[in-house]
């Protein structure tokens, strides 16, 4: 990620009023800076902004800054930045939130994984039903690093071979009766 000096006139103000008004969002405020979520969290220094400075760019309105990051993908859903947090802000899920704007945004990292995995997956569950891990795995490698596929042929044939690996894509009967839980959970955002 290419860092660049922000000027607050670049900020979006309004969304930053309408993340803190969502649940889990309000105890953003609170935030003291202090750090002590970037100090317990096991992949920050993986990450390109820690815990504490993705934090800070919500709060002051930085939308695209927080959204492209790679930070909220790297995430482990561990809960220590949580746990620890003196103000008891839930970075957990500010992270998941931030995620599923990313993907409605089309603003996460390009080529990077996680979020085309993310994304993959979801829309296999709203068309089949349930996912089938062999072509999820085969979308996001074609959507994200075609060449992975040649390292993961070894592994993938063994598990073929021994029928720990199903090439068969899966759907659930009665398939419209899901589809309005993905409607019903955008609300929610």
């Amino acid at each position: 990620m290419e860092r660049q000096i922000r000027y607050q006139r670049e900020a979006n103000l309004e969304w930053a009023r309408q993340f803190t008004k969502q649940p889990g969002g309000e105890r953003l405020l609170s935030c003291i800076q202090c750090g002590t979520c970037s100090g317990a969290c096991p992949l920050s220094i993986y990450m390109d902004l820690t815990p504490r400075q993705v934090i800070a760019l919500v709060r002051e309105g930085f939308r695209e800054d927080a959204l492209r990051s790679k930070t909220i993908w790297l995430c482990a859903s561990c809960y220590a930045c949580a746990v620890e947090c003196p103000q008891k802000i839930s970075i957990t899920d500010i992270m998941y939130r931030l995620k599923r704007e990313a993907i409605r945004s089309n603003l996460y990292p390009k080529r990077f994984p996680i979020p085309v995995l993310a994304r993959e997956f979801c829309e296999m569950v709203r068309r089949r039903g349930r996912n089938s891990e062999f072509w999820v795995v085969f979308r996001m490698a074609l959507r994200s690093n075609p060449f992975v596929l040649f390292s993961m042929a070894r592994t993938g044939w063994d598990l073929w071979r021994t029928g720990r690996l199903s090439l068969r894509k899966e759907r659930i009967r009665r398939i419209n009766d899901l589809q309005f839980i993905p409607a019903a959970s955008k609300e929610v955002d």
